[in-house]
């Protein structure tokens, strides 16, 4: 139930990420996007816990900014984060409470 709703999180704050850049973004932006989204995925990872469609928000905004659809890759970019922040918040709180389903 809990995760469903931080995925359900995981997505409004990527699409209200998507809703605020209406800006032409750079290669620059894409390479922050990109670095901050691969910081979280490689994070959750190291946790255990990295889910596969962070790595394919990753592959495909690589892939749009290798066609130099710099808006589109930042957008994608920072969907991967949301996600790599979901699935570390999601671990987290699994930990937490594990114990009181499990322990008794």
């Amino acid at each position: 139930m809990r995760t469903r709703a931080l995925i359900r999180l995981a997505v409004v704050l990527s699409v209200a990420g998507m809703t605020t850049a209406t800006f032409a973004a750079s290669q620059a932006d894409y390479k922050a996007a990109y670095g901050k989204a691969e910081a979280a995925a490689k994070q959750a990872v190291k946790m255990k816990t990295g889910w596969t469609t962070t790595d394919k928000e990753l592959k495909a905004a690589k892939k749009a900014a290798a066609t130099g659809k710099y808006d589109e890759a930042v957008k994608l970019a920072d969907h991967a984060k949301a996600l790599a922040e979901a699935s570390i918040a999601q671990a987290k709180e699994q930990a937490k409470i594990w114990p009181e389903a499990v322990i008794r």
